[in-house]
């Protein structure tokens, strides 16, 4: 995908890129952060049509489907209304400073009985949920799960704008407004999605460290795989690949005791290099 006159474009055997033009938007910008956010709605659909309400007062630049779809609603360089209160680096209201990608998905859902409910009162199966612990938060609950495809269609959508607008850094609408915002949650594989689309730029494998002794390496993306053995801190890795927060990643260096030079490490043990 590639940018021009502000909008994204598909390149051959890519899918198209819808536009639908949003209202709420006004004057020209300058993005220097990508702002990652998820709808808390019940489609796709309904978030464009929401976002085409002028009485609604929000947009985003770009709405996601879970099937990839691709919608832009506002210009790169105009300013969207996706962030709200917020702040980051001494900037505050991150609208004018950055440009905002709302992924389709009910968000964080409640349990009741058997059943996984969201705000607006639809049921989902338990293959579309992950229990975890929100980063800003203290106790477990049920968040809805990204599409390979819609998480696909993201990267590719970031790596043109993050490389065409040379941007500073992607961050979460929870990073820019904590406590007040909880997407795009756990659910969401911030740290490879950040390293896909940052490496890729930096045309080389994205690599990390381990940030504290006794790292699990284990042979699969899971607290039920075995370890083959533990890393000290400052061991490095480089990335290879993701199943949702499990880096499958390989060792730069031969560690004592660790046969295999591939394994699985959770996202948050390592830190970027």
């Amino acid at each position: 995908m590639r940018i021009s006159q502000h909008k994204l474009v598909a390149e051959n055997g890519e899918a198209a890129v819808s536009f639908v033009n949003s209202p709420n938007q006004s004057g020209v910008i300058t993005p220097a952060y990508l702002i990652i956010h998820y709808t808390a709605g019940g489609s796709a659909q309904s978030s464009i049509n929401w976002f085409q309400n002028p009485g609604a007062n929000a947009s985003a630049h770009l709405v996601i489907g879970l099937d990839g779809k691709i919608t832009q609603m506002v210009p790169f360089n105009k300013k969207a209304y996706h962030a709200g209160v917020s702040s980051w680096a001494g900037l505050s209201g991150l609208n004018s400073y950055s440009i905002g990608i709302e992924l389709d998905n009910p968000g964080k859902l409640k349990r009741v009985g058997n059943k996984w409910v969201s705000w607006f009162g639809v049921e989902y199966p338990e293959s579309k949920v992950i229990i975890a612990k929100h980063k800003n938060q203290d106790t477990e609950s049920g968040w809805h799960i990204f599409t390979p495809v819609q998480i696909e269609a993201c990267i590719k959508a970031s790596l043109a704008i993050y490389s065409h607008y040379k941007l500073k850094d992607i961050l979460g609408h929870d990073d820019i407004a904590p406590g007040r915002k909880e997407d795009p949650g756990p659910a969401f594989p911030m740290a490879s999605f950040k390293s896909r689309v940052k490496g890729r730029q930096e045309d080389h494998a994205a690599m990390f460290k381990t940030t504290g002794e006794g790292v699990r390496f284990r042979t699969g993306p899971g607290l039920n795989y075995d370890a083959a053995g533990k890393l000290k801190k400052g061991v490095t890795v480089e990335f290879i690949d993701n199943v949702m927060d499990w880096f499958h990643v390989k060792l730069a260096q031969p560690v004592a005791g660790i046969s295999e030079p591939e394994g699985w490490v959770h996202s948050s043990l390592l830190g970027r290099v």
